[in-house]
């Protein structure tokens, strides 16, 4: 029965492995870009186990579609492989480069089997080729996607540290807000501010947009949601930072703020929170009238 292209490629990898093995390591070696990356060692290990996987794939018969169940295992090293290789600061170019440099370490053993055969080495060099490049473009989609995850982490920590909820006297809280407030970091805000009211048990939040550069619609309506939220947990909001261009704005375009107390500066709103709660804050009147000691008197 003659042999397929998939047969000979199998064939191949299965009498050559270890062939094929030595060159591919010593082509990645050569490579200065990875070296203070990822050692010796690592490198003999990661290409072993994956030339392994890939003969064990070949040998199906299946190298067009490599998302079958005959692939699963190569593809799972390769997913490991990939986001190892994000973490420890490779480029997507040299993370596919492990699977693409790969062809120079086979083509020639395919031009010595087929040597007497050019059309066949042709069609089998072809699938090869073709296979590899699917496997690498796998490594980079995978890649890809970790950067995505770790950014998107990254990007949540920064919501979570750009809402820090301060606690600025007993049964008072401040949330000051910075930037633009959208509906996923209103999310964050409300959480934060939901726990601390159950934390601290405060009876009253100021929440400062001192620090937003702009009120629209949207933002406006965040702003009565988080308001709501912290109602229903049992403490009122007062909303301080209301600049008169701001204020202009809420007017033109209807946002109801009736029932929500408003002030132009965090102090302010700071003392009508300390009058709610029969408080106040007074100067030290024997120390104001404590006159300063002169150098005479201390002579």
């Amino acid at each position: 029965m003659a042999r397929t292209d998939e047969m000979v490629i199998a064939d191949l990898l299965s009498r050559h492995e270890e062939a094929v093995l030595q060159e591919w390591v010593r082509l990645q070696m050569t490579d200065s870009r990875r070296t203070h990356l990822l050692s010796d060692a690592s490198l003999r290990q990661e290409s072993a186990t994956f030339l392994a996987l890939l003969r064990s794939a070949v040998q199906s018969g299946q190298l067009v579609d490599v998302s079958g169940r005959e692939w699963e295992e190569a593809r799972r090293f390769l997913d490991d492989l990939s986001r190892s290789r994000a973490a420890l600061g490779f480029s997507p170019s040299q993370t596919a480069m492990f699977v693409f440099s790969l062809k120079e370490a086979l083509f020639p053993q395919l031009r010595a089997e087929l040597a007497s055969d050019p059309a066949r080495l042709a069609n089998t060099t072809w699938l090869a080729s073709t296979l590899l490049d699917r496997l690498g473009l796998y490594t980079t989609e995978i890649y890809q996607k970790t950067r995505e995850e770790v950014i998107s982490k990254q990007q949540q920590e920064m919501l979570e540290l750009s809402t820090p909820v301060v606690q600025l006297w007993d049964g008072i809280l401040a949330l000051p807000l910075i930037g633009t407030l959208d509906s996923a970091r209103t999310q964050v805000v409300m959480e934060n501010l939901l726990q601390r009211i159950v934390d601290t048990g405060a009876a009253i939040a100021v929440i400062d947009i001192t620090g937003v550069p702009t009120v629209d619609t949207l933002v406006a309506q965040h702003l009565l949601k988080t308001v709501a939220a912290a109602r229903l947990m049992g403490a009122d909001c007062i909303i301080s930072g209301i600049r008169p261009q701001i204020a202009q704005t809420i007017v033109h375009l209807g946002v109801d703020l009736q029932d929500v107390i408003t002030k132009a500066t965090l102090a302010d709103a700071f003392a009508i929170a300390l009058r709610r709660l029969n408080l106040s804050v007074q100067k030290n009147a024997a120390a104001s009238r404590q006159a300063p000691t002169t150098a005479t008197e201390q002579a």
